[in-house]
């Protein structure tokens, strides 16, 4: 197996994925019964030599809901009936799911209120202060 490119700094070394392949589920008739196309690639976040330290932490907190106990992260495909198209599957969506985790997203800037909302929230505020004021109509008789 080839290495997983992640990004442009990130390659994965193939002796940090674990591939084993499954019998697939849904239609396919009598192969699905004895074919193993399923394909289900692990990666060690924790036992991983090529993360750092802050890519190693970033990952852990990102996809804590997606990982075993033991820090791996588990990607299943059995989109097709091809165990190499399967396989090609799930390493691009690893690359994917890891890409998507490392990714930082950049500070947020604070910004005011314009002049105009602030005059259309008060006029609004107005508006309805008027229409509450004018209910209450003389009691029935």
């Amino acid at each position: 197996m080839e290495p997983l490119r992640v990004n442009g700094r990130l390659v994965l070394p193939p002796e940090e994925l674990s591939v084993s392949f499954a019998r697939s589920g849904g239609p396919g008739g009598q192969n699905v019964n004895k074919v193993e196309t399923k394909v289900v690639l692990r990666f060690s976040v924790i036992g991983s030599a090529t993360l750092g330290e802050a890519r190693r932490s970033r990952l852990l907190e990102r996809l804590a809901s997606r990982l075993t106990g033991s820090g791996e992260l588990i990607v299943q495909a059995s989109r097709y009936r091809e165990r190499a198209r399967n396989l090609e599957d799930a390493r691009e969506r690893l690359a994917s799911v890891l890409r998507e985790a490392l990714q930082v997203e950049p500070p947020r800037r604070a910004t005011r209120p314009t002049a105009g909302s602030k005059r259309r929230r008060l006029e609004e505020k107005r508006r309805r202060g008027d229409l509450k004021r004018g209910r209450g109509g003389a009691p029935p008789e």
